[in-house]
């Protein structure tokens, strides 16, 4: 009986060194793709239009899961799908949410009546277009958002293509894990919470 049990055992053959290091790295890079496709999204910021906020050469994460649960609130820094071309991802602030009344005069924003009266906006080099700078009141319709960039003369926003559909926003910035500026890295801006 004893000559049985000993037939019925298993050897397991150990893994070479080589056999493993490929294993744990197949395993690592199907947990990185799933992180980024569901949590995170990767991004790199190509222009002004969010200075001083982001800078170009800014890399940023993105929360996925931001609003999966909950709505984006005013002065959210959100990636979303660009309206006239889904396919390209555009960074910019919620300045109107479902509801609210924008008006713009003189490139003053006003939302419900009330001035705005962001710390973060610039007004530098760009196209100032007389359009934008004028905006008769109007309404953000439900389930619809009315974004900006944070350099308002050089941001094509929601004043050129219109409101940005709740379904095309794919996730709320949240920190810049590097920066490379045209002298190089911007320690200085590495892991910044983008607020």
């Amino acid at each position: 009986m004893g000559n049985k049990d000993s037939k019925d055992k298993v050897e397991e053959t150990p893994k070479s060194a080589s056999r493993e290091i490929v294993d744990s790295i197949i395993v690592a890079f199907v947990i990185a793709i799933f992180i980024r496709t569901f949590f995170l999204g990767v991004y790199t910021i190509p222009s002004g239009s969010m200075l001083e906020t982001l800078q170009i050469g800014d890399f940023i994460l993105v929360n996925k899961l931001a609003y999966k649960f909950s709505t984006p609130k005013h002065d959210d820094i959100v990636v979303f799908e660009y309206p006239l071309n889904p396919k390209l991802d555009y960074i910019k602030r919620v300045i109107g949410v479902p509801g609210d009344v924008i008006e713009i005069k003189d490139k003053i924003v006003y939302r419900n009546g009330q001035e705005l009266k962001p710390d973060y906006t610039q007004f530098r080099e760009g196209f100032n277009v007389n359009i934008a700078n004028n905006v008769p009141k109007f309404t953000v319709p439900e389930g619809f958002y009315f974004m900006m960039g944070d350099n308002r003369d050089n941001s094509e926003d929601s004043r050129f293509w219109g409101f940005v559909q709740e379904d095309a926003i794919v996730g709320k910035a949240f920190i810049i894990y590097w920066s490379w500026g045209e002298n190089g890295p911007r320690f200085n801006r590495l892991f910044n919470l983008i607020i």
